[in-house]
C-alpha cells in the first residue's frame, strides 16, 4: 500500500482531533468518544482503501469467468490465443478491466504469451485466477488441446462462482443473527455492569459496609485518565484495563472482533471479508460501551 497525500492529511487531522479533545473534553463525559473519532479519521483512508481492494477482488472473480468466455469463443473460431485475448479485452469486466487492458497491452508490444499470461496472474493477486491461469500455460506448452483445457477452466470458474453466490445467499440470514446475538450480547454486558453490579453494590453496602471504589469482587470500578504526562497516561491506562470499565470494553471489542471475522467466513470463506463486519462492531459497542459507562 502506497502512502498518499489524502493518507498524510487523515492522519494528520486525526491527531489534530486528538489534542483539541485532550484540551477541550478531557473533564468531560464525550472525551473517549473524541479519541475514538480521532483514531477512525486518521485511519479512514487506509479503510477506504482496504474496502475498494475488497470489492474489486469480489469483481474480479465475478468477471473473470466472462473473460475466460470470451477467449475461448475466440480459440474455437480459429483465431491464435493472442489475438483472441487481444478481441476478448475490449469488453467491459469492471474490476478485472484494467488488469486485461494491461494484458491485451502486454501482447501487442509482443511479450511472450506465457509472460504475459503469468504477468496478469500476480498483478491481480488472486488465488483462483493465478491456479487458473497456471492450468491454461502448462496446457499450452504440453502441447494439449487448448480449447478443452479452457472450456474446462471455463466450466470450473462458473461452478465455483455458482457455489459462492449460493453460498452468500444462505448466509444472508446467518449473517443477521451474528448481528443480533453480538447486540444481545452487548445488551448483557450493559445491564451487568449498569444495573447488576450497582446492586450488588447496594447489597453489600446494607449487609457489610461499603465496597468504597471498588466492586463487590474487589476490582476497581472506574480509573480516571492522567493526562499530565506520558508515563502518567500509561500508568492511568493500564490500571484503567485491570478495572470493570476496561474488562467490560475488552470483553464486547473482543466479542466483535471475532464475530465479525465469523462472519466473513461464513459467507466469502475470508477472513478478509470480516474485517469490515469487525471494524463495524467494535466502532458501534466501543460508542455505545462509552456512553453507558459514562452515564
Amino acid at each position: 500500500m502506497k502512502i498518499e497525500k489524502r493518507h498524510i492529511f487523515a492522519i494528520v487531522s486525526g491527531i489534530i482531533i486528538l489534542v483539541l479533545s485532550i484540551v477541550l473534553f478531557r473533564k468531560t463525559i464525550f472525551f473517549s468518544l473524541f479519541i475514538a473519532l480521532s483514531a477512525i479519521i486518521a485511519l479512514s483512508q487506509f479503510w477506504i482503501d482496504f474496502l475498494n481492494y475488497t470489492r474489486t477482488q469480489k469483481e474480479i472473480e465475478e468477471n473473470f469467468p466472462e473473460f475466460v468466455r470470451n477467449f475461448v469463443s475466440g480459440v474455437k473460431s480459429g483465431m491464435p490465443a493472442t489475438k483472441a485475448i487481444i478481441l476478448a479485452a475490449e469488453e467491459d469486466y469492471e474490476g478485472l478491466t484494467p488488469y486485461v487492458r494491461k494484458l491485451r497491452n502486454q501482447l501487442e508490444w509482443n511479450i511472450p504469451f506465457h509472460k504475459a499470461l503469468k504477468n496478469f496472474a500476480d498483478s491481480t493477486n488472486n488465488v483462483i485466477i493465478r491456479r487458473a491461469i497456471s492450468t491454461v500455460i502448462e496446457a499450452e506448452k504440453s502441447g494439449g488441446n487448448l480449447v478443452s483445457v479452457l472450456t474446462a477452466v471455463t466450466d470450473s470458474l462458473l461452478k465455483i462462482k455458482r457455489i459462492k453466490q449460493e453460498r452468500r445467499a444462505a448466509m444472508h440470514a446467518q449473517v443477521l443473527q451474528n448481528y443480533v446475538i453480538f447486540f444481545v450480547f452487548l445488551g448483557i454486558i450493559i445491564i451487568i455492569q449498569v444495573f447488576l453490579i450497582p446492586y450488588l453494590e447496594r447489597v453489600g453496602q446494607s449487609s457489610f459496609g461499603t465496597f468504597g471504589t471498588t466492586s463487590p469482587f474487589n476490582i476497581p470500578k472506574k480509573i480516571k485518565m492522567n493526562l499530565n504526562s506520558f508515563p502518567d497516561f500509561v500508568n492511568s491506562l493500564s490500571l484503567w484495563v485491570m478495572s470493570l470499565d476496561g474488562i467490560f470494553m475488552s470483553l464486547v471489542l473482543i466479542q466483535g472482533l471475532f464475530a465479525g471475522i465469523v462472519t466473513g467466513i461464513m459467507t466469502e470463506g475470508d477472513f478478509r471479508y470480516g474485517i469490515k463486519h469487525s471494524i463495524i462492531l467494535m466502532i458501534i459497542s466501543f460508542v455505545i460501551m462509552t456512553l453507558a459507562q459514562s452515564i
